[in-house]
């Protein structure tokens, strides 16, 4: 059977402005002349340690100083909350900043992304939070970003939102969304993900797998997207277990595969959109302290059973099936599967992952079944409306049910 991974139809779409990429080993080098270019006092938005802990780090300061460049350097070390926004806002906003440098995983990129947003308005970020911020537009300008990641995971150095959340009972996890917050930059650097640690490196890297799928089946997707995400599917199959679990000279070689999957997820999210398992990852994220990566590792398998059981149940959306039997082929190394045949081996194979990265269940985060109607409930905005179709309450309770 031949493969033809994406569909040949050129309906309407739109495409949203992208950064500049540089990708490649060693491309950290290059982050010191790449911040010239936007002006000669930055803020250095970094991670909790890894990348100060690291040698990228005396290397990039002194040659800052070499470029003249000086800085200021905030940390930050968890998921960024509306307040922690506003706070850096006040704090830096008279001090003649000039570009945003943000350096490490997703919760730093999209502190720095929402920083840069705001630093020449002085507005605090609940004035255009979706969903709960004041409605307010948003006008910018934006302070130059470059976003460098240090994990593979929520590609967020290519995408034009900030997700910021509050946790607890009346939490919420939403976006500081405009195209005006896309990176001017974004450096990708492989070699940055060495010394990630393993649980964490899988995790995200679940989180890049499922943005890959949910774009790729979105109904928002394109043949722009289908091309990038199809390629990312392709590199993460190649790299994944070897960055993992391969030994340290096959993680190295595995970790360039990764890194691209990761950025492909980000443009492709930021183009076309996502679905289920992003749906109820926002309202699992606000009530309960599960990382946003095993949220997309416990559910994925169960949510894709469920879209091809109900797309199969419907009779509609048979393209999307086509596309969920190419990856099964993809994952499963069996071309000549028929499609229901390879949309069950899909299906298989990311239960086997599942299963073979241990990812806890959501019961191990405090959820009971009491919880779940407020969680289905609270994922009805954003990535739900890009999922191939409409799941009812009741689909989704039981999807949630199953990973207890």
């Amino acid at each position: 059977m031949k493969e033809t991974p994406h569909l040949e139809r050129f309906g309407a779409f739109r495409l949203s402005p992208l950064p500049e990429i540089h990708f490649g080993r060693q491309s950290i080098e290059r982050l010191p002349a790449l911040i010239r270019r936007y002006g000669r006092h930055i803020l250095l938005v970094t991670g909790r340690r890894a990348f100060t802990d690291s040698p990228h780090w005396q290397a990039l300061t002194s040659a800052l100083a070499k470029e003249g460049v000086t800085w200021r350097q905030v940390c930050v070390a968890g998921e960024p909350s509306p307040r922690l926004v506003d706070e850096l806002v006040a704090a830096q906003r008279d001090a003649g900043i000039e570009a945003v440098v943000a350096i490490g995983g997703g919760s730093a990129l999209d502190a720095g992304k929402a920083v840069a947003g705001l630093l020449g308005s002085g507005n605090s970020v609940m004035d255009h939070l979706e969903g709960v911020g004041r409605g307010l537009p948003y006008t910018g300008p934006s302070v130059p970003l470059l976003a460098v990641p240090t994990t593979a995971g929520t590609g967020s150095e290519a995408t034009r939102n900030a997700v910021l959340s509050e946790q607890g009972p009346d939490g919420f996890k939403k976006s500081f969304r405009d195209d005006q917050l896309m990176p001017r930059v974004a450096l990708v650097d492989p070699d940055l993900l060495a010394g990630c640690p393993t649980d964490q490196l899988a995790a995200n890297g679940m989180d890049a797998f499922t943005q890959l799928l949910e774009s790729y089946v979105s109904v928002n997707a394109s043949p722009p997207t289908d091309a990038l995400a199809w390629s990312g599917m392709q590199a993460f199959h190649r790299s994944f277990w070897n960055a993992l679990e391969g030994g340290p000279v096959a993680a190295v070689d595995g970790y360039p595969g990764v890194a691209y999957a990761a950025l492909m997820s980000g443009i492709t999210l930021a183009q076309a959109g996502l679905g289920s398992v992003h749906g109820l990852a926002s309202p699992l994220g606000a009530l309960f302290p599960i990382p946003h990566g095993v949220v997309c590792g416990t559910l994925l398998a169960e949510a894709t059973a469920l879209n091809i059981a109900a797309l199969r149940e419907s009779g509609d959306a048979a393209q999307v099936l086509t596309k969920y039997a190419h990856v099964g082929r993809l994952l499963g190394g069996a071309p000549d599967l028929n499609e229901h045949d390879a949309c069950e081996a899909l299906v298989v194979t990311l239960r086997e992952w599942t299963r073979r990265l241990a990812m806890p269940r959501l019961g191990d985060f405090g959820m009971t079944r009491d919880d779940l109607a407020r969680v289905v409930a609270g994922s009805r905005g954003g990535s739900m409306k890009t999922n191939p179709l409409v799941l009812g309450d009741e689909a989704l309770t039981a999807l949630l049910a199953s990973r207890l």
